[in-house]
């Protein structure tokens, strides 16, 4: 039996759940949240930068780059049955740092220090922590 090669050559993409569950939810968002806030160090300021720092850096349409995949974050939210007050909040987050990053060089250390995508994910573990305990995973402290 030959096996498929995986896409992208193995990479995390190839990793991730698919499915509806919240435990699949919880590893999806995470994923996607270290994506965009956490991807490597940049050096002399030991920040955690990603993807939504980097789009940043191409005026309008990679801060509308980084809104859209910050807003599949809330629609996951929004998939798992989360409150519509908690919803609106992490939209306003979202568009809160799209409208930051509009404004040339302000935007661009903004999204050093704002990050809403991580905010956005705390707010959704604490939620599967309350409503689906069995998501609950343990990560090692630094």
């Amino acid at each position: 039996m030959n096996a498929r090669p995986t896409p992208l050559g193995g990479s995390i993409l190839s990793t991730l759940p698919t499915g509806r569950d919240p435990a699949s939810v919880r590893r999806r968002v995470e994923a996607m949240e270290q994506l965009l806030e956490g991807m490597f160090v940049v050096p002399g300021l030991n920040r955690r930068v990603g993807l939504d720092a980097i789009l940043g850096l191409v005026p309008v349409v990679g801060d509308l780059a980084a809104a859209a995949m910050g807003m599949w974050i809330v629609w996951e939210a929004r998939n798992l049955g989360m409150g519509r007050a908690a919803v609106m909040a992490m939209t306003a987050r979202v568009g809160f740092d799209a409208m930051l990053g509009a404004v040339p060089l302000i935007g661009d250390a903004a999204d050093l220090f704002y990050r809403s995508n991580t905010r956005n994910v705390k707010r959704i573990r604490k939620y599967l922590d309350k409503h689906h305990p069995a998501t609950v995973t343990i990560t090692p402290s630094a």
